[in-house]
């Protein structure tokens, strides 16, 4: 009796759960959601999940502020823009996405000192740019050791990148191995010098209205997390190239993250980019890290 009263609550509170609207990009920060999605995780933890795809981030952007999306894959830059701008929205975690400096085929560059005063392909203000930057600042070479050019669509930076038209390229996956399967190389990049932007956001009254909803989400993406990680790639491979719009090529040509269970980000990446934000006179406060992150795990 008092095992079947224990359940009862637990199940009603199941049925009480709200829809959320989430916005996914096509990279591999957002292969988590679609196998919950398409693995029936999310309906597992009794909860509906909208997902809704967006190929430009000024796109995912709108919607959220609108109202139709509750959160979204994102990163650093674009929360502290919302910030900024006056739209409250809240970090919950960090994500595996990963953006990487790739040289063209007939380059012989190994390290970023090698493409000094080379044209090397970027989209402004965004988190191309700060990775690249960061990559140089690593590396000790300051921003006019390259010649930055500006190419925001992704696929013509990549076209002009395996077309021999530039000496490298800053990419998101699934794009950087897609240039390295068609003969481009490798340089550097995000996971490699441990810089990690990408997070999930929601809007501040998702992370105050709906804790039940975001716990159960999250549980949700744990299990995905562990499916990507544990499974055979030819099992899944097919699908999340269908479910996350990318092109044909990158099913030979994709090389996953090891993905992480949801966890908050850490200090320096949210100090990093608001210290490049203001370097740049792109905001204006100066955010701390509990300006824009908030513990909805319940760890």
């Amino acid at each position: 009796m008092g095992l079947a009263a224990g359940c009862g609550p637990q199940q009603e509170a199941k049925k009480d759960l709200q829809p959320l609207n989430i916005g996914l990009m096509p990279d591999t920060d957002s292969l988590p959601f679609i196998v919950a999605q398409e693995k029936g995780y999310f309906k597992e933890e009794g909860l509906e999940v909208n997902i809704q795809q967006y190929k430009s981030a000024m796109d995912r952007d709108s919607a959220l502020q609108s109202g139709n999306l509750d959160g979204a894959i994102s990163d650093m830059l674009a929360v502290a823009f919302a910030k900024d701008g006056g739209f409250n929205v809240k970090v919950t975690s960090f994500t595996d996405g990963s953006y990487k400096l790739i040289a063209g085929a007939q380059s012989s560059a190994a390290k970023m000192a090698d493409l000094q005063g080379q044209d090397v392909a970027v989209s402004r203000n965004t988190i191309i740019e700060y990775v690249t930057d960061q990559i140089l600042q690593k590396e000790n070479l300051g921003e006019d050791t390259i010649n930055k050019v500006i190419i925001p669509q992704i696929p013509t930076r990549l076209e002009m990148l395996q077309n021999g038209k530039l000496g490298a390229a800053t990419l998101p996956e699934p794009m950087a191995s897609i240039a390295v399967h068609n003969g481009c190389k490798y340089v550097t990049g995000s996971d490699e010098l441990g810089i990690n932007p990408g997070v999930i956001m929601f809007t501040a009254k998702t992370t105050n209205d709906r804790r039940a909803e975001l716990a159960a989400m999250y549980r949700a993406y744990n299990k995905a997390v562990d499916y990507l990680n544990n499974t055979p790639r030819e099992e899944y491979i097919d699908m999340l190239v269908e479910k996350a719009s990318f092109p044909p090529t990158a099913k030979a040509a994709l090389k996953l993250p090891e993905y992480h269970h949801a966890a908050l980000p850490k200090e320096s990446d949210v100090v990093d980019c608001v210290k490049w934000l203001q370097g740049k006179g792109l905001i204006k406060k100066n955010y701390t890290y509990a300006d824009f992150v908030v513990d909805v795990l319940g760890k």
